[in-house]
């Protein structure tokens, strides 16, 4: 377990990579927020606690298929935000990507596959009467052939084609996850306070 400390802060998430494959964790502050905008490298089997502050928003992503190339260049086929580093310093991912959505001011959090999938997620507030959102199924498996998104002729995500209304891969994303917002306008988010969450890519339970 690589462990960050939690400094001043007493909030924190525990990200964890279940995934039978590297994941590189991203997290990016909302502007005005004091986190600074992170990426790091998960081993599978390997957990990371990141402190955050207690009013902190923002998103949180995993990358893979990561590389450094001969010029020193780090990027990803997933996820990869454009830095050439691993840090994504206010960079948005390139969908398609799963993302996981905080917001402590408003105590919510979601899992969004408005701009698509990558990867599996759970995220789970560690205070016993909130619930967990999830979304279990590896959609890259079951990807409908034109939203699907290849690359050395694998399925690597699953494209979103309607970020603002229900459409073919809104409607696909939500029968196999229906905890995660699959469109702008859809209210699939959780609202309940916690210190602490756990953040899993490629959760094998609900639990």
């Amino acid at each position: 377990m690589v462990n960050y400390g939690t400094g001043l802060y007493s909030w924190t998430f525990t990200i964890t990579n279940n995934c039978a494959y590297t994941v590189w964790p991203a997290v990016l502050s909302r502007p005005g927020n004091s986190l600074v905008s992170t990426g790091f490298v998960l081993l599978s089997g390997d957990s990371n606690t990141l402190p955050v502050p207690p009013a902190w928003s923002g998103r949180l992503w995993g990358r893979t298929l990561c590389s450094i190339n001969i010029t020193g260049k780090f990027s990803c086929i997933t996820g990869d935000c454009g830095t050439s580093t691993e840090k994504c310093t206010d960079r948005n991912p390139v969908p398609p990507v799963t993302l996981v959505e905080f917001d402590f001011n408003g105590t919510s959090y979601d899992i969004s596959l408005v701009e698509g999938f990558n990867l599996p997620v759970r995220v789970a507030p560690m205070v016993e009467k909130c619930l967990a959102t999830n979304c279990l199924t590896d959609l890259n498996t079951a990807c409908p052939i034109i939203l699907k998104e290849v690359r050395d002729g694998q399925v690597v995500a699953c494209k979103s084609t309607c970020e603002t209304e229900a459409c073919l891969s809104s409607l696909f994303f939500k029968r196999a996850c229906s905890d995660a917002q699959v469109y702008t306008h859809d209210d699939a988010f959780f609202t309940c306070s916690s210190s602490h969450y756990t953040v899993i890519f490629c959760p094998t339970s609900k639990r």
